[in-house]
């Protein structure tokens, strides 16, 4: 078997490995092998006959013109072959961006088709920019924001909005709105006045029966090229556009565009700086997540940071050639590996063969229906609902189910950045909120059991005389530090017998900060004060050593630091008379079994 080099692990040294890092294209043209032409010719033109009706779809639902899905689709072919570590996988427009486009450009750009244009191809250079330097200052743990119950709630919210959005495209008439209420009431007064177009209709059923149909009882017939390519000959055929009022998309421009910078305004940039955050979010989620997918199906490993730049040069080139923001296609990659995809050659196959369209026969796209784009999008969307997860969700974890649901109900009804920003912010909250009031336990031995565990959990749990073990599992922060200070002195208070020593559990400490550390010393002296010592139990290297920098080693005793709890009650033991005499018996016990 033939095994290309890994795109993303070029020379290490030398301005030629920096070069090859920079474009691993130059690395596949090095260990490139004929025998793989064949292969990345047919998964090229495989994949050609699925882009150009989801590109123009995908433009169409982001309410731009079906030419710039087209523009965007060659753009982010070419410069992901040149820059980006996966083998196989395919950028352009998708379903995930579509609402979210329309819902920052369309309220900047009213009634004017050619200035959305503008707008969207630069909030593609914005995002793009956006995504280069994540990846240049390696910050791909910010796509970390975005959890799974949120990203869940968040395609369930696009997939509503764009799913309403194209219903009057399957019906035969077009609605105005900025959000999903303003389209679905458009839609129920279109149905209400009798605004259907039953030829449309016809069509636009059809081929999403057929594209369906396809998908699930035919997944090797490309059922959106057989359901479009029919729908264009048939409306070209019996003249459906003229007799029939079925809407067309029309003659496109011939040609290719002249890469430009978009002509925005000043304000319009401010304007659109949000939005760019929102959906450099969204894609860096989506490639982070789909790229290591496929690289382990095909058992290669991808450079995170490289991906990141690799889609930023994607956008930043549909921007400039007056495209829109794109982002890795889980349901066009998948196309270009099932049809034998070897290389990023495909992708590059794939858009020459778009520009020769475009350049010797645009006319072929005349009487292409609306509606058929409309299925092609409906079919996506109706491919992007987790129901299963979200409903998994609830039983399993019901907070993060009610972050996914706030997150759907804010893409579906106040817009789709809104909805974004809200479940991020809660996802921050909840896990500001854990951090704040983490769960401690005081611990005692339990028969039969090894180590010592929680007495709230095991009630038969024993603790030691003169000695409260208590655990705290979180960092030590400015938050949380004097709710740690009062839940020891409650559990000294609470204790059994008089206390003499404070052992901390510290392994789930893993940092302490200077608010924190104060506290401590406040509590260390409180304690001292009673006649208590202060004791901490495997506590981690570096936060230990926080602890010297802060002078607290020094205060305590650097002999009040125990590798183990059962080295620190083996300690305490030896030095205090304990009624039990057993207990150094159990404690010998325990050290054994940590």
């Amino acid at each position: 078997m033939n095994w290309l080099p890994n795109r993303c692990t070029p020379p290490a040294s030398g301005l030629e490995g920096h070069l090859l890092r920079l474009v691993p294209a130059l690395a596949t043209l090095r260990h490139y092998e004929r025998a793989w032409l064949a292969k990345d010719l047919f998964a090229g033109l495989a994949l050609t006959a699925v882009m150009i009706p989801a590109g123009m779809g995908y433009a169409e639902a982001a309410h731009l013109p079906a030419i710039t899905g087209l523009y965007a689709s060659i753009a982010a072919l070419v410069a992901y072959a040149a820059f980006g570590p996966s083998r196989i996988l395919v950028l352009g427009p998708d379903s995930a961006l579509a609402a979210l486009i329309a819902s920052i450009v369309l309220p900047l750009a009213g009634a004017h088709p050619e200035r959305a244009a503008m707008l969207a191809g630069m909030l593609a250079i914005l995002s793009g920019a956006l995504c280069i330097g994540v990846g240049l200052f390696r910050l791909g743990f910010v796509t970390d924001l975005l959890s799974k119950p949120i990203r869940q709630g968040y395609v369930n919210g696009v997939a509503l909005t764009v799913l309403i959005g194209q219903a009057p495209k399957l019906l035969g008439f077009q609605v105005s709105g900025d959000n999903l209420l303003q389209e679905a009431s458009g839609l129920f007064q279109g149905l209400m006045h009798g605004d259907v177009n039953p030829v449309a209709l016809g069509i636009g059923a059809a081929c999403l029966l057929l594209i369906l149909g396809c998908k699930r009882w035919l997944p090797r017939v490309p059922g959106i090229l057989v359901a479009v390519a029919g729908a264009t000959v048939a409306v070209a055929l019996l003249d459906l556009d003229r007799r029939a009022g079925v809407p067309v998309i029309g003659s496109l421009p011939q040609g290719l565009p002249v890469p430009r910078i978009p002509a925005v305004s000043l304000v319009d940039l401010c304007a659109l700086l949000p939005g760019a955050v929102a959906v450099a979010l969204i894609s860096l989620a989506d490639i982070s997540v789909l790229s290591r997918i496929f690289a382990a199906r095909g058992q290669y490993a991808v450079n995170r940071n490289q991906e990141l730049i690799a889609l930023g040069a994607a956008n930043l080139a549909a921007g400039l050639l007056q495209g829109f923001p794109v982002t890795s296609s889980s349901s066009r990659t998948p196309v270009a590996e099932a049809a034998g995809a070897r290389t990023q050659l495909t992708s590059v196959i794939a858009a020459l063969s778009v520009a020769m369209l475009l350049l010797f026969a645009p006319a072929l796209f005349r009487t292409l229906p609306n509606a058929a784009l409309g299925a092609v999008v409906v079919a996506a969307c109706l491919g992007l609902f987790e129901m299963r997860s979200v409903a998994r969700l609830l039983r399993l974890r019901p907070s993060e189910f009610a972050q996914s649901m706030a997150c759907f109900a804010g893409v579906a009804l106040l817009g789709v950045i809104q909805g974004i920003f809200i479940a991020v912010a809660l996802a921050l909250l909840a896990f500001i909120w854990r951090a704040w009031r983490p769960y401690d336990a005081v611990l005692g031995r339990v028969d039969g059991l090894k180590g010592y565990h929680d007495i709230v959990r095991h009630p038969e749990a024993r603790c030691i005389p003169g000695l409260v073990l208590f655990r705290w599992d979180a960092p030590l922060f400015f938050a949380n530090a004097e709710i740690f200070r009062d839940h020891v002195l409650r559990a000294v208070s609470q204790a059994s017998t008089p206390t003499r020593w404070v052992v901390i559990a510290a392994e789930p400490i893993t940092d302490v900060d200077v608010t924190a550390a104060q506290t401590l010393a406040e509590l260390h002296k409180a304690l001292s004060e009673c006649g208590i010592e202060l004791c901490f139990a495997e506590m981690k290297g570096p936060v230990k050593d926080r602890l010297k920098r802060y002078g607290l080693v020094a205060a305590l005793g650097a002999d009040h630091l125990f590798p183990t709890i059962g080295v620190a009650v083996d300690e305490y033991l030896a030095q205090h008379k304990v009624e039990w005499r057993d207990w150094e018996d159990e404690a010998a016990a325990a050290r054994r079994s940590e």
